[in-house]
């Protein structure tokens, strides 16, 4: 147990139980996992709910957290992929029925011609990880990246199970935004959402934004795969599964949608809406585009992650896991170590978690589990 910090930002009466949960995450944490620095934030009809950040930037705790702070989120910038996806697809330069290889000719070798847009982003398209294993240095290198995912066999039949795909599928969608859009999926995202909507969001961090991260303490055990076989290997357990150096000068300049987005918890929040209809800077998408973006595409046992999952087009669903309160249409994703974002259309909330202590919890950290319990008791 440790003391209570002080707690900053925005929180109205009817939410005093958000806040005491926010509290207890640092004096008594769940699994000990008492809180450093973290921040919650919840949004609805495009305006900010309630906003709490509290604790140390940094593990020695000589450094506040503020509503500055940035906080490397991992997966849960899968999220902000899937929208960016999103995005494309609403100005007709994507369609989630269309095989891939229709706007990246050299994707379909190996028996890859016919995955779909929608399977791919719904992780059904066999390429979680590298058979035989890369050197994670070779992350670094796109190009190579590229080149030895559109050369990869999949890892199962395409279409017949989903299989997270924690690293790759980040290149697999970047690339693909790129060939329709024409700006990097990192440029689109600062010049069409965030600098518009004013959202400390980035996708490839400039040096000079540096200073503001956050400094990580990684999780004091592994996460449980469930039963080991080679998929998980390939996905997660092999030397080059990830790239090597996160954290470093070069990791945060990289554009990986699905790993290296910094953000804070108020602007995931914010972006989070654009799954919603009043959407971000201006810019919403289609009832049918959000339809799409949304909609189940596979479910069942997850070939990577042990859990029975309900995917949507680059979003986990909460059908099934009530991660993320208690309507199953809502969307979102988890990132390593805790943090996650969700949007709920049927509440019109949106809501996104960042912590600096990460736990070993895949899914549904606890922590980030008694926030959205608490705030769905006060709506």
């Amino acid at each position: 147990m440790t003391d209570a910090p002080d707690i900053h930002g925005t929180c109205p009466a009817r939410f005093d139980g958000v806040k005491a949960a926010f509290r207890r995450n640092f004096t008594d944490g769940p699994e000990g996992l008492d809180e450093i620095g973290a921040r919650f934030t919840v949004c609805q009809g495009g305006e900010v709910l309630l906003d709490l950040w509290a604790g140390h930037a940094d593990t020695a705790r000589s450094r506040r957290f503020a509503d500055d702070t940035l906080v490397p989120v991992f997966s849960t910038g899968k999220a902000v992929m899937a929208l960016m996806i999103g995005w494309a697809v609403e100005r007709g330069l994507l369609d989630y029925d269309a095989p891939v290889a229709e706007v990246w000719p050299d994707f379909g070798q190996a028996g890859k011609s016919a995955i779909t847009l929608g399977q791919l982003m719904s992780h059904q398209a066999g390429l979680s990880g590298f058979s035989p294993a890369i050197d994670p240095t070779v992350w670094f290198e796109p190009e190579k990246v590229l080149e030895a995912l559109c050369q990869q066999a999949p890892l199962w039949d395409p279409g017949t199970a989903s299989g997270y795909h924690p690293i790759t599928i980040g290149y697999l969608a970047g690339e693909i935004f790129r060939r329709a859009d024409g700006r990097r999926m990192g440029q689109a995202l600062k010049a069409d959402f965030a600098d518009p909507a004013d959202l400390d969001l980035w996708l490839g961090l400039p040096d000079a934004e540096h200073g503001r991260v956050a400094q990580m303490k990684k999780p004091t055990s592994a996460p449980d795969l469930g039963p080991i076989d080679a998929i998980k290997t390939a996905a997660f357990l092999d030397k080059g599964s990830a790239p090597a150096g996160r954290g470093s000068a070069d990791w945060r300049r990289m554009e990986i949608p699905s790993a290296n987005i910094h953000a804070t918890a108020d602007a995931l929040a914010r972006m989070l809406a654009l799954a919603l209809p009043e959407g971000v800077a201006g810019k919403t998408l289609s009832g049918a585009t959000r339809a799409a973006m949304t909609r189940e595409r596979i479910s069942g046992p997850d070939r990577v992650l042990p859990f029975d999952m309900s995917w949507a087009a680059g979003f986990t669903r909460n059908q099934g896991l009530g991660i993320f309160g208690p309507n199953p249409d809502t969307v979102g994703h988890c990132g390593w170590g805790g943090s996650c974002a969700l949007a709920d259309p049927e509440n019109g909330v949106t809501a996104a978690y960042v912590m600096t202590r990460q736990s070993p919890h895949l899914i549904g950290d606890p922590r980030a589990t008694a926030l959205i319990d608490a705030l769905y008791a006060a709506l």
